[in-house]
């Protein structure tokens, strides 16, 4: 393990695999192309250019999502944060630029002569762009920083940290899991946690398809570039030969599952080479590559997540238009395996 030191409130571990991620990134096309329906894993969304697109998308007119979940926030951090441990350390899953968690470490703050805040992301250089940002505006914040999955992180924490925890899981990143994935991962998260702790997660709400389906497939084709970007990362990276005028991002909404499916549309019969696999794939005109999936909960479907994964809800707050909501948990009591979602 290997740590970096920026200033003495600042302190990085790094948790990342080495020298693995290009052989994950290789190995995950593979497979993905390789299958009857073609897959793309949304997690390599995010090289640098990726990262940027994204960016820009939370900030477009029919992204509603971190607007809706900004404003929760803004609205009621000081009631999510009340009530717990002065002892507290903040931590965040995925934090990325922290823009939305500067709200709750303000709030925190308020009460507090010093916080911790333990940011976790795969991206090295987001978190210690972020972290010093962080550090800057808030001379009472010190920052354990863990680069690596979600799970290094939290079994790194359990090493650094004995105290309390407030954990973050914003933006929705609950939904690019199927129901049962976000169940499993739930229930692990819960497994580490203390009665003393506290878990935050951002869900989206069920709504009609004329507001979800823009929101990913907005009118300036920011989203689209997005999508089609992970094309271009297999190019740079793995030698591929994708052509991205020949293939269009398409955004549907399937009202029964209840997501949004994100893929990548061949715009004729074509074959493409990846030279780091040494193979090349055939495609149809209309066949699709099924690169994300964004699932959207009912009032009802979140009470039986948080029951399944034997967890409590203690506060739950939403946006002026209900499209969005943060779900306030605590560790259960005994496991309810039985119960059917």
């Amino acid at each position: 393990m290997s740590e970096t030191k920026l200033d003495q409130r600042f302190e990085l571990l790094d948790r990342l695999p080495k020298d693995a991620s290009e052989l994950d990134f290789a190995d995950a096309v593979l497979e993905g192309l390789n299958s009857r329906s073609k897959t793309l894993p949304c997690r390599f969304f995010y090289d640098e250019a990726g990262s940027k697109l994204f960016e820009a998308i939370c900030d477009l007119p029919e992204y509603y999502l971190t607007r809706s979940e900004r404003e929760i926030l803004t609205n009621h951090a000081d009631k999510i944060v009340s009530g717990l441990p002065a002892d507290l350390t903040l931590v965040e899953l995925g934090s990325g630029s922290a823009v939305k968690t500067r709200l709750l470490i303000e709030a925190l703050l308020k009460e507090r002569d010093i916080l911790r805040f333990t940011p976790i992301d795969i991206s090295k250089s987001a978190l210690e762009e972020s972290s010093q940002d962080l550090l800057k505006h808030h001379p009472s914040l010190e920052i354990l920083a863990v680069a690596g999955e979600y799970q290094d992180g939290i079994e790194a924490l359990k090493e650094e940290n004995s105290g309390p925890e407030l954990i973050l899981w914003l933006g929705s990143s609950i939904g690019n899991l199927t129901r049962s994935e976000a169940r499993d991962f739930l229930h692990g998260i819960r497994d580490s946690m203390s009665d003393g702790d506290r878990l935050l997660v951002g869900i989206d709400l069920r709504k009609s398809a004329s507001i979800l389906e823009p929101a990913y497939d907005d009118a300036a084709g920011v989203t689209a570039a997005f999508n089609l970007n992970i094309l271009n990362r297999i190019n740079g990276e793995l030698g591929g030969n994708f052509d991205l005028d020949a293939f269009r991002h398409l955004a549907v909404y399937d009202d029964v599952e209840g997501r949004v499916e994100m893929h990548l549309v061949s715009q004729t019969d074509q074959t493409v080479r990846i030279d780091a696999l040494d193979r090349e794939f055939s495609f149809v005109q209309d066949e699709r590559i099924h690169t994300e999936n964004s699932y959207k909960y009912a009032l009802e479907e979140i009470d039986t997540l948080v029951e399944w994964t034997d967890l409590k809800l203690k506060g739950q707050w939403f946006d002026s238009e209900e499209r969005f909501s943060l779900n306030l948990l605590q560790r259960g009591e005994d496991p309810l395996r039985s119960v059917d979602f």
